[in-house]
């Protein structure tokens, strides 16, 4: 059994004649009646009751009409799949990305993508991880770019790592926490602190050094150009990925606060790339996905080798 035998098939059920069938499929009509003897042949059943005006099919035919148009609808799907992979000439991707790829990472290979694919329409939203796992659960975007570490072991969704992203606490030149020669993370916790939505161990720590049962930042904004300028102008000391702020840092707008913390207890993000499990991505989402990897090993060269 092929595919051109339920194509064959599925025409005489259509046609309701071995002629205009044969016709229809463009091959003669002994070819076309052998095809159909051949299909009926394997699967050991008559398909046509032949002593009919009609050429209904048989009951044994009605089940396997309904299993033909299914496999052959399946077969033209991924057909039409396959060839898109290959254009992807227009169409529409939506997927989200946290503040730390959101600053590089993304933008960057977004300028790839728009190069390959000019036609794809493109949306893509900066958030923090909770918010972006909502929207993935509700169909909003196909995938999202963030930190992964509350979603490794959750079984509903499925991670692709990628490079670690080091932390940095900053904050503006002149800072009264500059005159010290030795920070701790409980110096810091003397100002308030600002950052886009910190991982659950993080919080935990923070919490810990606070003697709290939970850490709350005192401003939490997934917009990094907004917390640079709420740093700039206060005491507040700020959190984010040294990709993130590295151009600040190079002009002097900011600067980096030395604290002595244990490796468990430096900031960063465990970035990786997050679907929903048993969920099949769209070819744009795919090529975007194989773009975002590529440019991650460039921007990372000695670790990801």
């Amino acid at each position: 059994m092929d595919l051109r035998q339920l194509r064959h098939f599925l025409a005489l059920v259509e046609h309701r004649s071995f002629v205009r069938a044969a016709d229809a499929v463009r091959i003669t009509q002994p070819a076309f009646s052998r095809s159909i003897q051949g299909l009926e042949q394997e699967l050991g059943c008559q398909l046509i009751d032949r002593g009919a005006k009609d050429l209904r099919p048989t009951p044994a035919g009605l089940v396997v009409l309904q299993y033909a148009q299914d496999l052959v609808r399946g077969a033209s799907n991924l057909a039409h799949e396959v060839k898109r992979m290959g254009k992807l000439d227009a169409g529409e991707l939506c997927f989200g990305c946290g503040p730390a790829p959101a600053a590089r990472l993304v933008p960057e290979t977004m300028a790839l993508f728009v190069r390959q694919y000019p036609g794809i329409h493109v949306r893509f939203e900066v958030n923090n991880w909770e918010r972006l796992a909502r929207q993935l659960n509700k169909d909003e975007i196909e995938f999202f770019v963030a930190d992964i570490r509350y979603f490794r072991t959750n079984p509903n969704f499925q991670t692709l790592p990628l490079e670690p992203r080091p932390g940095v606490y900053f904050c503006r030149p002149g800072h009264p926490l500059l005159e010290r020669s030795r920070l701790t993370l409980g110096d810091l916790l003397d100002y308030p602190l600002a950052s886009a939505r910190i991982p659950l161990e993080t919080r935990k720590t923070l919490a810990n050094l606070k003697g709290v049962t939970d850490f709350k930042l005192n401003i939490e904004c997934d917009h990094l150009p907004a917390l640079e300028q709420i740093v700039c102008g206060s005491d507040t000391v700020g959190i984010t990925t040294t990709e993130a702020i590295q151009p600040s840092l190079e002009a002097r707008r900011m600067v980096r606060l030395p604290v002595d913390l244990p490796h468990a207890e430096r900031p960063g993000a465990q970035c990786g790339i997050v679907t929903r499990t048993g969920y099949r991505v769209s070819a744009a989402a795919r090529a975007m996905i194989d773009l975002l990897c590529e440019q991650d090993r460039r921007l990372h060269p000695a670790t990801a080798a």
